[in-house]
């Protein structure tokens, strides 16, 4: 049987929940699940561990081993890093072991013609970092170990019937055997964009299509030191994008634009179709575009593709008891690297208000969502659409050149100083 997989209780008869309400009077443990051991899941579960009477655990459907779907890398914003250092500097620590610092900001068009440098120490108070996603989730996953149940598929989610104060019922198969949790207090969906947990209670999210293919590569570095640091190259609204992360591996990302709605072209599958895309047509490709043309070529059948795309934020579910993080509460657009980093705002902002509110006598589950909510939701929808807005120069139509000195202007940067100095705390 599953550590939490007990036999339904009387209600009230270990947890002493006052009827009708989120609130807990604890006499004995209360029980915390968290659905997906991705970002938020792994530094809430290690904060909640620390709680006492507190009974945690995370389900995560993939292997201990498996890191199939995190075969790319991404970069983490100045914002993301200090809100880890601040609340968790032994975490920050793990996370920075297996990072570059990422301290500058390039863009240039793909022969070569700069157009914007932007050292992140102008409007940071510390760098970002660039990394793995499969060394991030390594990081976060050893230092939450014991938490974790790999090989877990959640299958449905429920008001427990027993409770009559609206705890849940979640029913799930690990190691291919079904079983199920009874009587959960509080349950944390961080499974990410497609969040099966948002879509049981509260059905799939809007998606709002923006109208750019994304693909996502990481190859071998065999650049001979052509790239670095984070840079950016554009012919006409086609962008590359890479940077170098441990482990002697660059990252790539593309976009181009296509009709809102569409699905990624099957010509796009064709790696000399994609080179096109990035070449310019009056003078070769800098020898930096050149490289990763070539890796694109060779590397298409590995490519990872994705569209342009955000989903309305919502944070809470099912009468209180349910709390939602990270992509699973707010997907949004990567082009400021901020899907990963406000995931990590949310968890510090959520580890902290729920570490310091379940360890109290009157605990009110319902009111401590509310306040994460409260502290999140201004900061979230100005990380969305100041998101969106820096998308621009994707679009169909796009003038790279006017849009990227526009980013040197005021305007711009101060939006930007806001997005990584502005940092929630609770």
């Amino acid at each position: 049987m599953h550590p939490l997989a007990e036999p339904a209780r009387e209600p009230g008869e270990i947890y002493g929940i006052v009827h009708g309400s989120s609130s807990i009077k604890k006499s004995d443990v209360v029980k915390c699940v968290i659905a997906g051991a991705g970002v938020a899941g792994c530094i809430v579960a290690r904060a909640l561990a620390r709680v006492p009477g507190l009974e945690v655990v995370c389900l995560e459907q993939v292997s201990a081993s498996d890191h199939s779907e995190s075969g790319t890398g991404l970069n983490v914003g100045p914002n993301a890093v200090r809100a880890l250092l601040e609340h968790d500097p032994q975490l920050h620590a793990a996370v920075l072991a297996k990072s570059y610092l990422w301290h500058t900001w390039r863009i240039s068009l793909t022969d070569g013609t700069e157009l914007f440098r932007l050292p992140i120490s102008s409007v940071a108070d510390n760098p970002g970092i660039r990394i793995r996603w499969s060394e991030l989730y390594s990081a976060l996953r050893g230092e939450a170990a014991g938490l974790i149940r790999y090989d877990t598929r959640i299958t449905n989610v429920q008001v427990d019937p027993t409770s009559p104060t609206g705890r849940l019922s979640l029913e799930f198969n690990t190691s291919g055997q079904p079983a199920r949790i009874d009587q959960i207090d509080l349950l944390i969906a961080g499974d990410g964009r497609y969040s099966l947990v948002r879509k049981l209670l509260a059905g799939a999210p809007d998606i709002t299509q923006h109208g750019v293919v994304i693909f996502r590569l990481l190859v071998p570095d065999t650049s001979g030191g052509l790239i670095d640091d984070y840079e950016q190259w554009f012919n006409g609204p086609n962008r590359l994008l890479a940077f170098r992360v441990p482990g002697e591996a660059i990252y790539i990302a593309g976009t181009f634009p296509i009709e809102p709605g569409a699905p990624v072209p099957e010509s796009a599958r064709d790696g000399d179709w994609l080179a096109a895309l990035y070449t310019p047509d009056s003078r070769p490709p800098s020898a930096q575009c050149g490289w990763m043309i070539d890796q694109i070529r060779q590397n298409v059948d590995s490519i990872h593709w994705a569209r342009l795309q955000e989903s309305p934020p919502l944070y809470a579910l099912s009468g209180g008891r349910v709390l939602l993080l990270g992509d699973a509460a707010h997907g949004m657009v990567p082009t400021l690297g901020q899907g990963a980093t406000q995931a990590i705002e949310d968890a510090c902002v959520a580890a902290r208000l729920l570490e310091n509110g379940l360890g109290r006598a009157d605990a009110n589950v319902g009111q401590l969502i509310d306040q994460f909510a409260a502290l999140r939701d201004e900061r979230i929808r100005f990380a969305m659409s100041f998101s969106l807005e820096a998308s621009d120069t994707l679009l169909a139509g796009a003038d790279p050149v006017a849009g990227t000195r526009a980013k040197l202007e005021r305007p711009f940067l101060s939006q930007l100083e806001r997005l990584y100095r502005d940092i929630t705390r609770v």
